[in-house]
């Protein structure tokens, strides 16, 4: 499933949602696809943040150019106004 991008996981986590919801499942399948849910939820906040740490790089610089970079961990903290 860490190879599937946000969209499609979104939908998933959906469509689970719609199915718990209605109340019809039997306990196993419930359980089961509860267990799915949360799989499908953690791999779309994990995009989510990647997606946030990305912008966070297109931030104005001190001297009012935009820089843009990668995100690595050794460039989480630099001279950009937070």
């Amino acid at each position: 499933m860490a190879a599937e991008k946000f969209e499609a996981s979104l939908k998933k986590l959906e469509e689970i949602v719609r199915r718990l919801e209605n109340g019809t499942l039997p306990l196993d399948d419930a359980i089961k696809a509860f267990e799915e849910g949360v799989r499908h939820a953690s791999l779309c906040a994990r995009k989510l943040d990647e997606a946030e740490r990305k912008v966070e790089l297109l931030i104005k610089q001190r001297n009012g150019s935009f820089r843009r970079a990668p995100f690595t961990a050794e460039n989480g903290d630099d001279d950009t106004e937070r």
